[in-house]
């Protein structure tokens, strides 16, 4: 699971937020099977692609990494990634033009990447065979900042009839929101991982 913090955060921002203590109670308890998280950091915070690279460093080189040095299951079904704000820009920006590679893909409060034009979008989510999109996770606060943005995108899945999971809750762009849904997120991530069926 490729989790990306929001913008002015650092690769911590999931972790501040509680996510590892989530993640290793419902995997000690058996709800989930045990995975790897990784964080990496996006240290250009304000400058999109393609100016900033941070995305096809992440797809060619971190996640080449991590496969050739530990213990993963490199097939798409067991490869998931998401972002909180920012970072859920970045999970649409690898996530949509790579569907091979990814399972599911969850964004958080989202305004989409602004050189990510609906255009391309639409032509990123119609050149996947249906039967082959990845499953999709958006959802935002009432009083978010961005609501517009992140309506507008919900709007072009509901338009190519692309299946989704859409939630409109009360909260505002802020940890306090995030951190609210972090056990609902880390739960919908691992929905499809069966640890017997991917045993090697």
């Amino acid at each position: 699971l490729y989790l990306f913090h929001g913008q002015t955060y650092s690769n911590k921002h999931w972790i501040d937020l509680g996510l590892i203590e989530i993640a290793d109670r419902l995997i000690a308890s058996g709800e989930l099977p045990p995975f790897l998280i990784v964080f990496p950091y996006d240290q250009d915070h304000y400058n999109p692609p393609p100016e900033n690279s941070f995305g096809e460093a992440v797809f060619f080189d971190l996640i080449p990494t991590i496969d050739r040095n530990y213990r993963t299951f490199p097939e798409r079904e067991y490869r998931a990634i998401g972002g909180i704000s920012r970072g859920g820009n970045w999970a649409i920006h690898i996530g949509l033009p790579h569907p091979g590679f990814f399972s599911a893909i969850g964004a958080h409060s989202t305004p989409i990447f602004s050189t990510d034009t609906n255009e391309e979008l639409r032509e990123w989510l119609l050149s996947i065979p249906f039967d082959e999109l990845p499953r999709l996770f958006v959802d935002t606060g009432e009083n978010d900042r961005w609501l517009g943005y992140t309506l507008a995108f919900e709007d072009l899945l509901n338009e190519e009839g692309i299946p989704h999971e859409w939630h409109l809750y009360p909260g505002f762009h802020e940890d306090k929101y995030w951190q609210s849904h972090i056990e609902q997120y880390i739960r919908w991530y691992a929905l499809s991982w069966n640890l017997e069926s991917g045993a090697k």
